[in-house]
């Protein structure tokens, strides 16, 4: 009877799993290999004829201004939101070890930020950044300062983005963290006490060291999420608030125009196989530093 309930439960894990992989491949791999494929072909999305241009596409890329002005904001929007956000959420995540009143709901309102939709936080920021009635603007004013366009400014424009996306991150890898520390067993800090090692040299021979296969994943969730950008840019600096192309373009939207405005799928498609590589090198050069340090 035992060993017929485990085997009826085997079934269902496996049917389970086999459904979950199954939309996995469906929705992410086959899509990955037809992108893959369309590069190498001129299609306008609307002719159903795809004429081969072999490597065609991927040459155009290095010789296309806005592919590389793309690429160059996306490496510039990922190092400092990965590491801003990071250097944040991880003194925050140490000092939430400490029991006191009201901890439970400090972490989820560090978290609430994550949880809320996309769209709804990036209008809502551009709302703040509102050159005219915005409430960051009126804070400015108020103590003196100059109202600044916030995502009208070519300067400005990228680092408002960037600032509203750490501020969604900081929770998730807040929790993240908090979790990772909870693991640490509390033997090795209250060795460390005994030895007389202080609070900044227990966080960096006991903490981190043991806190780093958690890093390595949150450096590594992160970028990915970063290299992906594009609702914030794009619902932030639409319209009237529209800040220079080349100043907010980022390798993702760059693909969106291509494909969906300018019908250059094949195109879009080369693009898409580059940033899929980059995100690949990316992680892995990642993971081997990582690794190599733990050492």
């Amino acid at each position: 009877m035992i060993k017929r309930t485990q085997n009826n439960q085997l079934r269902f894990a496996y049917l389970w799993m086999g459904i979950i992989l199954a939309l996995y491949i469906v929705l992410r791999i086959i899509p990955i290999i037809t992108s893959f494929g369309m590069s190498f072909f001129n299609w306008d999305l609307i002719n159903p004829k795809k004429k081969y241009v072999g490597f065609k596409n991927y040459s155009k890329l290095f010789n296309d201004d806005n592919f590389l002005i793309s690429i160059k904001n996306t490496l510039i929007f990922s190092f400092f939101v990965v590491l801003v956000s990071l250097s944040i959420s991880l003194p925050m995540a140490c000092a939430l070890q400490k029991d006191f009143k009201g901890k439970g709901l400090f972490q989820s309102i560090y978290f609430i930020p994550y949880v809320i939709a996309v769209v709804p936080a990036a209008l809502a920021w551009k709302f703040i950044y509102d050159p005219t009635g915005g409430i960051l603007n009126r804070i400015i004013q108020f103590f003196g300062g100059i109202p600044k366009g916030w995502l009208v400014n070519d300067k400005l424009a990228l680092p408002s983005i960037m600032i509203m996306t750490i501020w969604q991150r900081i929770g998730y890898n807040l929790v993240i963290f908090t979790v990772g520390l909870g693991e640490i067993p509390k033997d090795y800090y209250e060795a460390a006490k005994v030895d007389g090692a202080g609070k900044l040299k227990t966080f960096f021979k006991i903490t981190m060291p043991l806190l780093m296969p958690v890093t390595i994943y949150l450096v590594i969730m992160n970028t990915i999420e970063a290299f992906n950008i594009f609702t914030p840019v794009y619902v932030m600096t639409t319209g009237t608030q529209s800040a220079p192309a080349s100043a907010v373009k980022v390798l993702v939207m760059d693909i969106y125009q291509n494909a969906f405005r300018f019908f250059k799928m094949g195109y879009a498609s080369a693009e898409s196989v580059c940033l899929f590589l980059i995100v690949l090198i990316v992680s892995l050069l990642q993971m081997l530093y990582f690794k190599k340090r733990d050492k």
